[in-house]
């Protein structure tokens, strides 16, 4: 399938282009859609010449080009509707009656310079099905968001996420302004649908069957949240799709010199302690490093639980339930083979460093430590 793309370099067709090379490479699969593919890329660098060609091949055309952010409003028209009359004047004068889809916009609704030209835009293709057969879907975005979106353009949330990433100001009108967000994942997925013939359609109109609807104070708050997270180490709550989506954008802004950041350690003769992550439902993870000989916990706990994974070096973790002088219970532990060890509440418990270099354990808590209520005993094994 030779599948011609306008505006191939901009966000959408770059997230579009790249998911194709993904299928035609057997990187991603697909049931429809295999190595048999030929992406034809047009943008407004490549040689005008080139469109001529691919109309006359392409067996599909996502047609993304356009401007929504011209020096003139003249642009407008000359953008949205102009190119969009070439391209099928190129198309008819090969005949070629393949499926065209438009990128167009939930503005097109309204009476502005950009709303008008999308919406002429619309009606043309609209008038061209009709004339000539083709399968024609039109697609009304809301504010699309995702990687790779130019930020300081037309875009809130992928200005947000590169000035808060970057340290810089960001201005909110009115947080209570309620915005319907599409990711271009899921974009990009229906594009797909699309092309196999299976668009979620309804009359003129095509539409990305995941929208989210959040209010624009609510996404300044949660890419805040995600800044102040390499401090508090909170992991945001990324069971809510909205909140994954957005934290997934805004790490693909990071300056490339920031990608990383410190933890605090808590260092003494015996090795180290680390908080790593937090959640206020999912409890948090450590990372502790012992030096050979050392033995650390010595306690229990009535209602914590912890689950401990030996990474590196070698050792014992020790037994003993509370209430009874019993035996004490060994398992041995080494970062050749690993294994998770849960450490039940009402065992007193301890972890010794037996080898001759220093063991490095990955610890895991049902809750994030309160000091004013530790839930930790001290009780030798």
């Amino acid at each position: 399938m030779k599948i011609l793309i306008t505006g191939a370099k901009g966000f959408i067709g770059k997230n579009l282009v790249a998911q194709l090379y993904n299928i035609k490479e057997g990187k991603a699969k697909h049931d429809t859609l295999g190595s048999d593919i030929t992406v034809f890329e047009f943008d407004k660098d490549t040689d005008p010449k080139l469109l001529d060609e691919y109309c006359h091949q392409a067996d599909f055309v996502f047609h993304l080009a356009g401007v929504n952010r011209p020096k003139e409003q003249s642009e407008f028209m000359e953008g949205n509707f102009g190119f969009t009359s070439e391209l099928l004047y190129t198309l008819k004068k090969h005949h070629n009656t393949c499926p065209i889809m438009l990128s167009s916009s939930i503005q097109a609704e309204l009476d502005n310079p950009y709303g008008v030209s999308k919406k002429a835009g619309e009606d043309l293709l609209l008038q061209y099905g009709k004339e000539t057969g083709a399968k024609v879907y039109i697609y009304r975005f809301p504010n699309v968001f995702g990687k790779w979106c130019r930020p300081n353009y037309n875009s809130a949330v992928a200005t947000f996420c590169h000035n808060i990433a970057h340290d810089l100001p960001i201005q909110v009108n009115d947080p209570n302004h309620p915005m319907t967000l599409v990711y271009i994942d899921d974009v990009v997925q229906e594009l797909i649908n699309c092309l196999v013939e299976n668009p979620n359609k309804e009359g003129d109109y095509c539409k990305v069957p995941v929208e989210h609807q959040i209010k624009l104070g609510e996404i300044v708050d949660l890419i805040q949240s995600f800044k102040e997270s390499r401090t508090t180490l909170q992991v945001p709550d990324l069971s809510n799709p909205i909140t994954k989506k957005l934290y997934s954008t805004y790490l693909s802004y990071l300056p490339e010199d920031k990608f990383s950041y410190a933890l605090k350690m808590n260092v003494d003769e015996r090795g180290s302690f680390t908080e790593f992550l937090k959640s206020p439902d999912r409890g948090q993870v450590s990372i502790n490093i012992s030096k050979p000989g050392i033995t650390k916990g010595q306690h229990w706990h009535h209602t914590k639980n912890e689950k401990f994974l030996v990474v590196s070096g070698r050792g014992v973790i020790r037994f003993r339930k509370i209430d009874e002088q019993s035996e004490i219970i060994e398992y041995h532990v080494s970062g050749d083979k690993l294994e998770v060890v849960d450490i039940p509440v009402g065992y007193t418990h301890n972890i010794e460093n037996l080898g001759e270099e220093d063991m490095v354990t990955v610890m895991w808590v049902n809750e994030v430590f309160d000091p004013s209520n530790p839930d930790t005993f001290f009780e030798r094994v």
